[in-house]
């Protein structure tokens, strides 16, 4: 009897600790596709209006702002990083990339990190491809 306590305590611990990482991965997936999306939605308007769009995020605050006055948040256990031309933002802390009509960017890369797991969105300077996913082997 105390053997199968026993076990339903540890495989209880073990469901406790894979919900929680389980919880951070999703929403580092989540946010990860969603940033890309809306990069790839301002892309899309930039050529579409054939008017310059930026994507603009805040770091610190983890918020972002896309095209047609689209906004939102990161869930804030996550740790974002931007690397990218500085000349786009419109403030010191924050990062932007400019989408131009002919469907190039400024380019610049968002990661996204929870808990030694990283999620990348690199958006090509010439092409303005934006490619999104986990990087593999970060810790």
């Amino acid at each position: 009897m105390l053997l199968v306590v026993a076990l339903i305590a540890i495989v209880g611990l073990i469901t406790v600790n894979a919900m929680n990482g389980g919880i951070d991965g999703m929403r580092l997936r989540n946010a990860g596709k969603e940033v890309a999306s809306q990069l790839r939605y301002t892309r899309t308007q930039a050529i579409a209006t054939g008017e310059r769009q930026r994507f603009l995020i805040d770091p610190r605050a983890r918020t972002w702002q896309g095209a047609n006055g689209r906004h939102g948040s990161l869930p804030d256990t996550l740790d974002v990083r931007f690397h990218g031309a500085a000349q786009v933002a419109s403030a010191p802390d924050q990062g932007g990339i400019a989408f131009h009509p002919d469907g190039g960017s400024s380019g610049g890369t968002i990661e996204l990190s929870v808990r030694g797991a990283v999620w990348r969105i690199d958006v090509g300077w010439v092409t303005g491809e934006v490619r999104s996913g986990p990087v593999r082997g970060a810790q």
